[in-house]
């Protein structure tokens, strides 16, 4: 049994469905890399598993336990963090008030509160230097270490990960991806959505790809790296090599 599993989801927007009937798992301690061309519904279901949307048909579990029908907050306390597209930091907060935000549930509890930032401060030294600076004036790279350090507050359990690099320059995304893979080795498990093809697949256990709304092929990150049609659409035709 996988840490999430997904069974014959299907979602639409008014009478249009975007994802038709798709499965897929995550294990514990793995990095599952989600990819696909944009429109392909990869973003669609990040949402539907962090209960942002309603699914019309098909399940979501975490560790055997039922997620749809949950509201979003009662998914976030049961163990599942969500890094959205864009960061979605609040700009016009510090970097402790981005934290403490995330971790929300737990502030009637401020020494655990302060034990749980502090050791984000510890993982993530720039944010600390910058814990009293407005999130809205970091880079772009302090940016995405603040919204990754925002999900982790709750300790979460599984991470859905959604475009990372995303307006980043090539040594950032390096040092972002770098960080993933890091807190995977530390226990969590991630669903990681990324146009970058390439970097996902270097750090993660497995892949999907989904193309427009279906599962077009399913593998390990080796496997998917090596496969003709990955490197022809995602790869610019050069496979990975190993590392």
């Amino acid at each position: 049994m996988g840490l999430l599993e997904i069974r014959d989801l299907r979602v639409s927007y008014g009478k249009l469905e975007v994802l038709h009937g798709i499965s897929l798992d995550v294990a514990q301690g793995e990095i599952v890399a989600l990819l696909g061309s944009n429109g392909a519904g990869k973003t669609t279901t990040l949402r539907a598993i962090s209960g942002l949307i309603r699914p019309r048909a098909g399940e979501i579990a975490m560790d055997g336990l039922r997620l749809t029908g949950l509201r979003a907050h009662q998914i976030v306390a049961l163990g599942l963090g969500h890094i959205p597209e864009g960061r979605r930091i609040f700009g016009a907060l510090t970097v402790e008030e981005n934290l403490h935000l995330g971790g929300y549930l737990i502030r009637r509890d401020s020494a655990a509160l302060q034990q749980r930032r502090d050791q984000l401060y510890a993982t993530f030294p720039r944010l600390g230097e910058r814990r009293s600076q407005l999130a809205g004036t970091l880079s772009g790279g302090e940016q995405q270490m603040l919204a990754i350090a925002r999900a982790l507050m709750l300790r979460p359990r599984i991470v859905v990960l959604d475009e990372p690099s995303m307006g980043l320059a090539p040594k950032l995304v390096r040092a972002i991806f770098g960080m993933i893979a890091d807190i995977c080795r530390e226990g969590t498990s991630i669903l990681l959505v990324e146009q970058n093809a390439r970097q996902a697949l270097r750090i993660a256990h497995r892949a999907y790809v989904l193309e427009s709304g279906r599962i077009a092929l399913a593998g390990s990150a080796q496997e998917l790296a090596q496969d003709s049609r990955v490197r022809a659409a995602y790869l610019g035709g050069s496979a990975i090599a190993a590392e």
